[in-house]
């Protein structure tokens, strides 16, 4: 059942452009690798009006900012939150630390986009939604990848049943990527695949159990390579692989359905899309003769390949648009706190299941379906 309201909304469209007389004032937290692109897209965005940039190091903001830029440096969250003039916070910190940042934010009555993922655990992003909720103002996620044209098109692909009865998810993602110090490869990179699987599924169907296997053969103390698999309520299966020690860069999805399959490569900017009329097909065996049925009860099909053509643009001003929207006119924005929490009760999921042999562990998503 869809929800409304400030934290039930779902889906991955951006939003459209609404103009107010005043521009909303927003600060960004956090001036290390992701928020030079908050401010960059933020700046790009008529309804805000960037006002700080807050950050430890002073010097790296300003670098970040330029010699010439009017918007104010501070290292100091306290007067960042204090200050009326700012009334949305976009948060670009350390995993660990999005919860009490985006706690202290929603307290002062910002509104808050913040990174992936929610929190550190299911718990403090449970107590943020909450709070969120009580303070009345909106909590966002920058799941980036949803509000991808491709994405856009991936889920239009899905939910309206273009692709029949959805069977599996397959997807990689793997880079010679930045080994963190403080969450291992699947808090890092599963997040984006895990949210992306959130906005296309159909309604109806959930994430039941998650099962994960893990290595270290860097000896870096986390996992650096690891396989997820989702089961999913429908019956089908959803897989993904993510690796910071790949000296190849792969971003693929493939999505499987009984009528068509799509395959998504991220890294092909002429292709992104490539929808396939291809597949394996099951005879019925009821319609058989007695002969017949001693044979092959599958069929394969082979038909045309479609590449649809699609829009270019910066994800990210996709998101800033819609977390202005989801402010300016009071409702849920699209990639919303609950959002935030079914990505997050997979990665528990997955945690738990690493460190039990890779057993499949039981998801309980009903009370933040979508």
């Amino acid at each position: 059942m869809r929800e409304t309201g400030p934290e039930g909304a779902r889906g991955c469209a951006p939003g459209g452009i609404h103009e107010t007389m005043t521009p909303i004032g927003i600060a960004v937290i956090g001036a290390g690798y992701w928020g030079p692109n908050l401010v960059r897209n933020a700046q790009a965005t008529a309804q805000f009006e960037v006002r700080y940039l807050c950050d430890l190091d002073v010097a790296r903001a300003r670098r970040v900012l330029g010699k010439y830029s009017t918007v104010e440096v501070s290292d100091s969250l306290a007067q960042v939150l204090g200050d009326p003039s700012v009334q949305a916070v976009a948060i670009a910190t350390p995993a660990g630390t999005h919860y009490e940042v985006a706690s202290l934010a929603l307290d002062a009555g910002k509104h808050v986009l913040v990174e992936k993922p929610l929190a550190a655990s299911y718990a403090d992003g449970s107590k943020l939604v909450s709070l969120a909720a009580e303070r009345g103002r909106v909590l966002m996620l920058d799941h980036t990848y949803c509000y991808t044209p491709a994405v856009q098109r991936l889920r239009e692909l899905v939910r309206s049943g273009q692709l029949g009865t959805l069977q599996y998810v397959d997807s990689v993602r793997i880079n010679l990527g930045l080994v963190q110090p403080d969450i291992d490869v699947l808090w890092d990179l599963a997040p984006h695949d895990l949210s992306i699987l959130d906005a296309i599924l159909p309604d109806g169907v959930l994430p039941v159990a998650v099962a994960a296997q893990g290595s270290d053969p860097i000896g870096a103390g986390q996992a650096c390579v690891a396989y997820l698999s989702v089961q999913l309520s429908n019956g089908a299966m959803a897989h993904a692989h993510v690796n910071w020690l790949s000296p190849t860069k792969i971003r693929t999805t493939i999505v499987g359905g009984s009528a068509r399959t799509v395959v998504w490569d991220d890294l092909n900017p002429s292709q992104r899309l490539a929808i396939y009329d291809r597949g394996v097909d099951r005879t019925d065996p009821t319609q058989l003769g007695d002969a017949e049925r001693t044979r092959a009860l599958v069929s394969y099909r082979v038909g045309d390949m479609v590449a649809p053509a699609l829009p270019e643009g910066e994800a990210l001003r996709g998101v800033m648009s819609e977390f202005a929207a989801a402010i300016t006119e009071a409702r849920a924005p699209l990639t919303d706190g609950k959002a935030g929490l079914r990505v997050l009760a997979l990665l528990e999921a997955a945690t738990e299941s690493l460190y039990s042999g890779g057993s499949f562990v039981p998801v309980y998503l009903e009370e933040i379906a979508r």
